[in-house]
């Protein structure tokens, strides 16, 4: 596939706007452009950009404690940003190779209490890219974010890669939180109607229209509609037919205009439900900023 390290134009605007459900805005640790590097907009400029097009707010996901941070301090600021926070499920053998991964959930924990995150995420189990040796942290970490969600009140985004019995198991083992949010969706129809069974939502990203994603088109057709979320996961899976650029939040609307066009709906009446969906989840976007300019 060509790359192409320019952000793609803007689309067409939405006449009903809705949420991009998980981002990541938080700098990279380069940020030049040059040599190969992919470029990078401030995040305000990225949120800016959004907006113009119908994009009416973000969630911003941390990954480890710097992230996390980051995105619970920019979101106290930003008033089209809420946060969620964690230690993503490759992190957590990290830090707890280093003796680190009690203190990291601590910082989780306390950053879970402030008035503008409102989901523990991006947690879970990944097998794709961490072995065996790496699994009993990865769900010592999972099950301690599912006890923050629940002890907050909060909602939880879920990480799943090449483990979705296991992360079903422990979800029924443990017990879910009350909204409970696949994250990048990437199990099939008959996994969809398990997630359908226990109200858990299914957050559909940019991989729904690549062209091998028969099994995600699957699970859309089956997930009920009040479960439908959709993201970005920017700056990753850039939706066809800009795959090979930058993903942002901008370019929602070209993954929910192909939800729309597979299901065989309006993409206002598809953006009005997903919205609802969205706040029901994690609550409004327009509550004050907890610190002023």
């Amino acid at each position: 596939m060509p790359t192409d390290h320019s952000y793609p134009p803007l689309p067409e605007p939405l006449v009903v706007g809705v949420y991009d459900n998980h981002t990541h805005l938080d700098p990279p640790p380069s940020t030049g452009s040059g040599n190969g590097e992919r470029e990078v907009l401030d995040y305000l400029e990225q949120l800016d950009r959004a907006s113009s097009v119908g994009v009416r707010g973000v969630v911003q996901v941390g990954g480890d404690v710097e992230s996390s941070i980051w995105s619970a301090e920019q979101a106290a600021r930003e008033p089209r940003m809420l946060a969620a926070v964690a230690i993503h499920p490759n992190e957590a053998p990290r830090y707890d190779a280093a003796g680190e991964l009690d203190d990291a959930l601590a910082v989780i924990a306390e950053l879970a209490t402030r008035p503008r995150v409102r989901a523990i995420g991006e947690t879970g189990l990944d097998f794709f890219r961490t072995g065996e040796e790496g699994r009993a942290a990865q769900f010592r970490s999972f099950e301690a974010h599912i006890e923050i969600a629940k002890q907050n009140g909060l909602a939880l985004q879920i990480h799943d890669r090449d483990a979705h019995d296991d992360v079903i198991e422990t979800l029924l083992r443990v017990g879910a939180p009350e909204r409970t949010v696949f994250h990048c969706y990437s199990g099939d129809g008959a996994m969809a109607r398990i997630c359908a069974d226990n109200g858990w939502y299914m957050s559909f990203a940019g991989t729904v229209t690549f062209k091998n994603a028969e099994k995600l088109r699957d699970a859309l057709e089956v997930a009920p509609r009040q479960l439908l979320l959709v993201e970005t996961d920017a700056p990753f899976l850039t939706p066809t037919p800009l795959r090979g650029r930058p993903n942002a939040p901008y370019l929602l609307p070209h993954t929910l205009r192909f939800m729309a066009s597979h299901l065989g709906t309006d993409v206002s009446m598809l953006a009005a439900q997903i919205t609802s969906n969205t706040e029901l989840v994690y609550g409004t976007w327009d509550s004050e900023p907890v610190i002023a300019e």
